[in-house]
């Protein structure tokens, strides 16, 4: 296979060139050349999604060529046309059919695979969406090879940095397969210019695999406030909000007054105060805003492993000693019921 012999030719390079692996400019020059990366982007309804652009800034940052990858209906004539701005891309590949759409695994999987043999890409970068997550280990478990989940930094074209225990220990893996399948943080890769590139548009091949998996139908939460992943602005409420109701009357009136988006703990959303597009944590979002306010929220490690790269920690509860403290930037201990109504007519004033 043509990715194989590509990176034997990598592997060649490196040791003949610095077997020590300490790199000078020319020496990486040569590195990138032979680098490929496809960056797998996320559209709906034939727009770029944010896991998109940090797809993107990671891929140029491994350096060498980046081609985008984006499949959906009419997708030539959208989402693929706002790709090609972006600068940095060098290609845009897109296969235009609406059974791709919805992005199901089961049958994207496939065509990403195909997509990959073709170009022959050294690298494969998708964000750690919910897309992200569905696609890329069924993408490489068909290729045999191991997947590097929701990196936070990259060292070199073979050693990535990733959390793990939550965030506790941050572990640094070298990989050596011939293909490197990788979901990206996107906090932690962000600054892609969406304004500037003339990237070429170019058809994909399309295998047509079949699907026992048809889309039925969704439900979104809409709502006019920022977006939770990208707000640089997130309130979140906890348990300490006792009730839905408590909850819906105490935090859109603050988010509103602040500008920012709204996010919930486990405990809120496992309790049925707010939905579960809302959860910050391990097993919700990750977010990096550039303030936080936690507000009825102890503070266990699962929520804090999805919110503890924020600019600014600020937090309202009554207990002085919750663990949320020994993160925060800034700590209000009082009764959550008095002192969130107080701040919002302060801050609206």
């Amino acid at each position: 296979m043509f990715p194989i012999a590509r990176q034997s030719v990598l592997r060649a390079a490196r040791s003949q060139l610095y077997p020590s692996r300490a790199l000078n400019q020319s020496q990486l020059s040569a590195l990138h050349r032979l680098l490929s990366t496809l960056a797998v982007l996320e559209q709906r309804e034939g727009k770029l999604q944010p896991s998109s652009l940090a797809a993107i800034a990671a891929a140029q940052k491994l350096g060498g060529s980046v081609t985008g990858f984006v499949a959906g209906n009419g997708v030539k004539s959208s989402a693929a046309a706002e790709a090609a701005k972006v600068k940095g891309l060098e290609k845009v590949v897109a296969v235009e059919n609406a059974a791709y759409e919805k992005g199901l695994p089961e049958n994207f999987a496939p065509l990403l695979v195909e997509n990959i043999k073709t170009g022959g890409y050294t690298h494969v970068i998708a964000g750690h969406s919910a897309f992200g997550k569905n696609l890329l280990p069924r993408v490489a478990a068909l290729l045999d090879v191991q997947q590097l989940s929701d990196v936070t930094g990259i060292e070199s074209e073979d050693t990535f940095v990733r959390p793990i225990y939550a965030g506790n220990a941050i572990l640094t893996v070298q990989s050596e397969d011939p293909t490197k399948v990788i979901t990206v943080r996107g906090t932690s890769f962000q600054g892609a210019e969406t304004e500037g590139g003339s990237a070429e548009i170019v058809d994909g091949v399309d295998p047509n695999a079949p699907s026992a998996t048809e889309w039925v139908s969704e439900e979104l939460a809409k709502s006019e406030r920022p977006d939770l992943g990208t707000a640089s602005r997130v309130v979140s409420g906890g348990r300490g909000l006792k009730s839905k109701e408590e909850f819906d009357r105490i935090m859109p009136p603050l988010a509103d007054a602040l500008g920012a988006a709204i996010g919930a703990s486990r405990a809120a959303v496992d309790s049925g105060f707010a939905d579960n597009s809302l959860q910050v944590g391990q097993t919700g979002k990750n977010v990096a805003p550039q303030l936080y306010l936690a507000v009825g929220i102890s503070g266990a490690i699962q929520h804090l492993a999805g919110m503890k790269d924020s600019k600014v920690i600020a937090a309202i509860n009554k207990d002085a000693d919750a663990p949320i403290f020994q993160v925060a930037d800034v700590g209000l201990v009082g009764d959550l019921f008095e002192k969130v109504p107080e701040l919002t007519e302060k801050v609206k004033q």
